[in-house]
This record gives C-alpha cells, structure tokens and sequence, in this order.
C-alpha cells in the first residue's frame, strides 16, 4: 500500500507523490477497468493525455470509481498537433469532453515540439511517413495560450514534459504563469541529476515517467542486479524498491505499482550510482527515431 505522500505545487495545490498512468491501457476497456480498480485501491492522481486515445475510457473508470471529484488530482496533456494558439483551447476541449470534467488539476505541454495538424488533430505526414514539424509556432505562443487556460478556470495549473533545462530558461524567462511541474523519463539508469536540481531551485516539481526504465527485459532497470538484491534482501519487488528510490529523491511517480516504502539510505545511494557505475546512461524514450527531431541535449 501506499504511504500516503504527497508533493505541494509552487499554486500551493496538493499532490500525490505516485500517480497512475494510462500509457499502455489501450484496449478499449482495458483502461476503463484499470482506473476504476486503481481508484478503489487508493489512487487519487490520474495522469492522462490526449495522445493515448483511451481518455473517454479513462472518464468512465474515473466515474465508476465512485470518488467525488474533487477528491482526485487528474493531469492531462496538449499533444503536438494543437500547439498554435488556436488550437490549444480544442485541445483542451477533446480532453475535458472524454474525461468528463470540466477542469484539470494539471495541463502538460507534452513535448517542446509542434506537428503540422492536417486538420482533425492527426499529424501531417513526410513521405517516409514522419510526422511534419510546424516551424510557424514557438513554444512561447503556446505556452501564452495555456496561460489564458488558467485565466479561464479550464486548469489549474499547467507545466510541461520533456523539457531539458535550455527549455526551461528560455520558458521561465518570458512565462506569466511559472511551470509548476515537468514530466520526464527519469530512472537509475537516467537520473537526470542536474534536471532535478535546477528544477527544485526553480520550484517545479519533477514528474517521472518509465519510472521502471521499460519493460521487463534484457537491459531493463528491472533486471538489475543491485536492484534485485535490494529488493530480495527488503522482501520487495524490484518495482516497488525503484518508486520509493524515486519518490525519496522528491519526484512524483507515474506507475501502475502502488506500492512505496522508505528505502535504507545505503540502499538509496546503491541506487543514486548505478549510471555511474555503468559509465553511461540509457534513455529509453528517444523522439529523434520516429520523428526525426532532437530534443534532448544528451
């Protein structure tokens, strides 16, 4: 079971520290099912977007959930293809209608990168069939349209995904209404140190996704030695000693385990080295492959 945590938002708003994410549920009931179920268990952060496609799903598990709604932190996020400045409100909108609410408690920017919409949301293709990036729009004119998001009561409060720290300077520099959190892929094997650091003196609260460096398999955190004695030694899974390592490092975690526990400091240091003691650091979520683009500064 979970302890309980909980991170404070720089608008003073209350968050869980482990949240439940809906990436993979892409059955149609799938996530119906297993947010219903989640919320039940003790869930009350659900993070969704656009782009999974199973956000109606997500509002009925959310309803058959039985748990008022005020009772619940939801997050959602403004896909590629609505960054224009009058795309974002119809972005929202699409999220809002299929959740069935009508505000969140966090908007993301997913990625710092803008599609071509072609007209009903999807991307504009190349012939290789790669997504067109939209050269005709920064991220500040979006990040100004999700401001007016706020003004309107539509949000609470909005951030961003995959910003590196370039991103965030050049974003804190001109912003009106500070990011108050970044989702990004972080693990032991991508601990994004410095990230996290400039983050914290900032004020924005990091929120990791892959939270157990990908599925179980050759080269997953998972299989890990040091995790795996770790988590024999506590009479944990290897998933569970990987979310209470995250959440001790103050970030919010976004799983399907809803299990945490404090770590030994020993065994948190353990952890807090192995991308140094395997010389290198393994990013599992990399745009520049299937969309041409780079994003990241590693």
């Amino acid at each position: 079971m979970s302890l309980g945590r909980t991170f404070t938002l720089r608008t003073g708003a209350v968050t869980p520290a482990v949240g439940l994410g809906t990436w993979r549920s892409s059955k149609p009931t799938e996530a119906t099912t297993a947010v219903s179920h989640a919320i039940r268990a003790g869930y009350r952060h659900i993070d969704c977007a656009l782009c999974y496609e199973n956000e109606h799903e997500v509002g009925q598990g959310i309803i058959d959930g039985g748990v008022p709604r005020e009772q619940l932190f939801i997050t959602s996020k403004l896909w590629n293809t609505f960054h224009r400045p009058e795309h974002v409100p119809t972005g929202i909108a699409q999220t809002l209608k299929d959740l069935g609410t009508d505000y969140l408690d966090l908007y993301l920017m997913h990625w710092p990168v803008a599609h071509v919409n072609r007209g009903d949301g999807n991307s504009e293709r190349d012939a290789s069939g790669k997504p067109l990036v939209d050269t005709e729009v920064t991220i500040e004119q979006t990040w100004r349209a999700m401001e007016k998001l706020v003004d309107e009561g539509k949000t609470r409060a909005i951030g961003v995904s995959n910003f590196n720290i370039r991103n965030l300077k050049e974003l804190l520099a001109y912003a009106r209404i500070k990011p108050a959190v970044n989702q990004v892929e972080l693990h032991p094997y991508l601990p994004q140190n410095e990230l996290l650091e400039f983050c914290k003196a900032n004020d924005i609260l990091v929120t990791a996704y892959s939270p157990l460096g990908s599925t179980p398999g050759p080269g997953s955190v998972l299989n890990d030695t040091t995790i795996a004695e770790i988590a024999t030694r506590l009479g944990k899974t290897p998933a569970q000693v990987l979310i209470s390592w995250a959440v001790q490092r103050g970030t919010q975690r976004i799983t399907s385990n809803f299990q945490d526990f404090v770590l030994p400091d020993a065994d948190f240091q353990a952890i807090n080295g192995l991308a140094a003691a395997r010389g290198k650091t393994t990013r599992y979520i990399e745009p520049k492959g299937f969309w041409g683009v780079t994003v990241f500064d590693d």
